[in-house]
């Protein structure tokens, strides 16, 4: 497994010189809820017909910051950021939102 450290703000473009639709496959995008309101947001893809070749592309985020959309770049990734919102309550570029969703289960309560 390899673990990319990226900046929030180039992750389309990483994302896109990296990604080759015969060579890699896109598994999903997750979030890790860290210490002091830092959501750690992970690109997964593993290597066709290779076992256990698996690349992570990570940044870290304040959950106010605004996601950037790689959609463009890989369509079916619009499902795994609309996750992204329903579980952490951040925003996503090009994605609606409504202001009176329901509560985030995986983002943890601070009382």
């Amino acid at each position: 497994m390899k673990k990319i450290k990226v900046a929030l703000e180039s992750i389309v473009d990483d994302i896109k010189s990296f990604y080759d639709y015969k060579t890699w496959h896109f598994i999903t995008i997750n979030g890790v809820s860290l210490k002091d309101n830092i959501l750690e947001v992970q690109w997964i893809f593993s290597k066709y017909e290779v076992m256990d070749e698996i690349v992570i592309f990570y940044a870290e985020c304040d959950y106010k910051d605004i996601i950037p959309s790689i959609a463009a770049v890989i369509p079916s990734a619009i499902i795994f950021q609309r996750e992204l919102v329903d579980m952490f309550g951040v925003k996503v570029a090009a994605l609606y939102f409504e202001e009176n969703s329901a509560q985030m289960p995986f983002r943890p309560c601070r009382l």
